[in-house]
């Protein structure tokens, strides 16, 4: 037990081999932790047993193993990575058993030649976490790991003794700050190229929407406070919260349990178009909108297709379908920048019955037997026997306006097992729900009634405080809302939780979840204090986003424009990147080249002191140090020359010492000159040495 866990002497007194390595894997944990999550179970485990190992042999000075055992552990992570991912290629795959061979590295660290493979193997991964996050939070912490990877790599070339890590540290901090004009300009300057700009980052992406919808999903989803999408609109227009409708998924085929969409596919995208109409004035905005993994783009209602309104995304085609939803050729698992145009006045869909409304009239056989009883008593009253479309919604309306609670905690409805089906509970029996409980159950009365209806889901509303000019945008937002079809007008919108509700159309208020401890006792300490960190991080989180993620060919080229060219191109742009990347070479150059032929403070130093030994008869050859200078003036002076030796052994320890520093102090050379004159015009022994 005492070889596994040997005794820890304390920091101060480890040789500074064991140091420098436990420092080393220390940053090696630090690089790796992030992508913990991304690997298999197993991988983290073997990193962090393999960590402890290595500690434990660099704190017990213990032998390094040997060779076998290394061969047995790899190929025992290559078989778990077989296993883990059914192929060794790949970006997955080829991470882990990178891990693997990092971390198995440092039991051979033997050599320089060693350490120098794991320094540059751990800089490649720091570049592998951005494959799967580009959080502000993630590129903090790889700054971290770079900072300290270059301070294990400037200790590995640092002369012998003990230089203290914060010496290193620095050096490194420096060159780290030397190179950061080179890394700004390469990234404002180098040019936007597809793919190369467009990592896939689908670990980024949220749950968000879905493209089906059973009772309780959407009330799930409001409990997400994070971020869905951020919004700004140019002119400074502000329009009124219950005018924010961001259409996602439009669901119509019902099964009795669960709603889907129809038309699902891009390649049969509907030709007929939605037949959009719209009116008045274009309502121009921008949006950044985070990953959500499905392929749509949740628009303001309505967005049109035409040249001057549709959003237009480099690399990512989309198309307006059919129901008026925005639909991408694949899933959104990046975040997405674009402009757009919405015209909130507008009617859509065929103003007559032209036949395809069949199935938004269909409602499965055997499900909610007493809400289609309802519907068919509603319609055999004696005031409603020759009454409108519009006039059943309103009628629907009222019943819903009449002792029906808005909540998002309605509990679990529904159990065929006991003869009990989701809707006919909650329209007839518990009348407790949220928008999803709403919208499915307004939809099935009026299919009951013969009045084309199908849900609509997406998001309503924003924050009502604004964050650096930009509407946010949260899943908490999710919404659903009905839209039925009159003759003359399309398809018209129809939100019954307005009816029930009408806060969280009209002021965009969104029902909250009970906080969790920690948030709870922030809030009942100062109530504003969770809000007002949570806006902070988030402002800085969108300026990260805006400002570097979101960097842009065009805004390339708008740097050009800034700095006086007119029509900036391609060519501009390696013209001036060329440019700056030769001067700043130029720069290095010449400060090489200056730095050659200056001399070290501690060089000009040593030169004195040979001037002055060799004017007491020592001539010291260029290897010596001063201890070995010491010991020579011992022989050749004996007793006489021991105040002056004992000042070289003093100089000797403040150069290569545990408390070592740049020079020593100015009383030194003062002392070194007092002890030297009783020597001057001594017999020296110039014999063999």
């Amino acid at each position: 037990m005492t070889a596994l866990l040997p005794r820890w002497p304390g920091w101060s007194h480890l040789p500074r081999d064991a140091r420098d390595v436990l420092f080393l894997l220390a940053v090696i944990a630090w690089t790796l932790a992030p992508h913990f999550g991304h690997l298999p179970r197993w991988a983290p485990v073997l990193t962090l047993v393999v960590v402890l190992w290595r500690a434990s042999l660099a704190v017990g000075n213990a032998a390094l193993p040997g060779r076998w055992p290394l061969v047995g552990v790899l190929v025992l992570a290559m078989g778990l990575t077989w296993w883990s991912h059914r192929t060794l290629l790949g970006k997955d795959a080829g991470i882990t058993m990178l891990v693997v061979l990092m971390v198995l590295k440092t039991l051979e660290l033997r050599a320089r030649r060693d350490a120098m493979v794991v320094f540059f193997l751990g800089f490649f991964i720091v570049l592998t976490n951005f494959l799967y996050s580009q959080t502000i939070a993630v590129a903090a912490a790889m700054l971290v790991s770079v900072w300290g990877l270059l301070t294990a790599l400037v200790l590995a070339h640092m002369p012998v003794g003990r230089p203290p890590l914060a010496r290193a540290a620095a050096v490194a901090g420096r060159a780290a700050l030397l190179g950061a004009p080179i890394m700004v300009a390469l990234f404002m300057l180098f040019p936007r190229m597809a793919p190369l700009w467009a990592v896939p980052q689908d670990t980024l992406a949220k749950t968000g929407l879905s493209g089906s919808l059973r009772m309780g999903g959407i009330a799930e989803l409001a409990l997400d406070e994070s971020i869905a999408f951020r919004v700004r609109f140019e002119g400074g227009a502000q329009p009124p919260a219950q005018a924010l409708y961001w259409r996602g998924p439009v669901l119509a085929r019902f099964d009795g349990i669960e709603w889907n969409r129809l038309e699902p596919s891009y390649a049969n995208a509907p030709r007929r178009g939605a037949q959009l109409r719209v009116a008045g004035t274009p309502l121009a905005y921008e949006m950044t909108l985070e990953p959500n993994r499905l392929p749509l783009l949740p628009l303001l209602e309505a967005t049109p297709s035409g040249e001057a309104d549709a959003p237009r995304i480099d690399g990512l085609r989309a198309f307006l379908r059919s129901d008026l939803q925005w639909q991408t050729e694949r899933a959104v698992t990046e975040r997405l920048r674009f402009n757009a145009r919405a015209y909130l006045e507008h009617r859509h869909g065929p103003q007559r019955d032209d036949g395809s409304l069949i199935e938004y009239t269909d409602l499965p056989a055997g499900y909610n037997p007493r809400t289609l009883a309802w519907a068919q008593a509603l319609r055999n009253e004696a005031r409603y026997a020759e009454a409108s479309p519009q006039q059943l919604v309103d009628a629907v309306l009222d019943h819903i306006r009449r002792g029906f609670t808005y909540t998002l905690t309605p509990g679990t409805y529904g159990d065929e097992a006991e003869g009990l089906f989701a809707i006919d509970e909650f329209w007839l029996d518990r009348k407790q729900g949220f928008c999803e409980h709403f919208s499915t159950a307004f939809v099935v009365v009026m299919r009951a009634l013969d009045v084309p209806a199908r849900i609509v889901t997406g998001f309503q509303g924003a924050d009502p405080e604004l964050q650096d000019g930009w509407h946010v945008v949260r899943n908490s937002h999710a919404h659903a809302w009905a839209e039925v079809w009159l003759e003359d007008r399309g398809w018209v919108r129809v939100d019954p939780t307005a009816a029930v509700a009408p806060e969280r159309v009209v002021a965009s208020r969104s029902l909250r979840a009970q906080p969790g401890v920690v948030a709870g006792a922030i809030a009942a300490v100062n109530p504003a204090l969770m809000v007002q960190l949570r806006r902070a991080w988030e402002q800085l989180d969108n300026r990260w986003s805006q400002w570097v993620l979101n960097y842009s060919r065009s805004q390339q080229f708008d740097l050009l424009k800034s700095v006086g060219v007119r029509a900036p191109t391609w060519e501009d742009l390696a013209y001036l990147l060329i440019g700056l990347l030769s001067t700043a070479s130029l720069v290095g150059a010449a400060w090489a080249w200056w730095d050659r032929h200056r001399r070290d403070p501690w060089q000009r130093l040593r030169s004195r002191i040979d001037q002055r030994l060799a004017r007491l008869g020592l001539r010291p050859d260029a290897h010596e140090a001063p201890r070995a200078l010491a010991l020579r003036v011992r022989e050749q002076f004996g007793a006489v020359g021991e105040p002056l030796a004992q000042q070289l052994e003093a100089l000797d320890a403040m150069r290569y010492g545990r408390a070592a520093r740049t020079l020593p102090e100015a009383g030194w050379w003062a002392g070194f000159t007092r002890a030297g004159k009783p020597l001057e015009g001594q017999q020296v022994n110039t014999g063999p040495r």
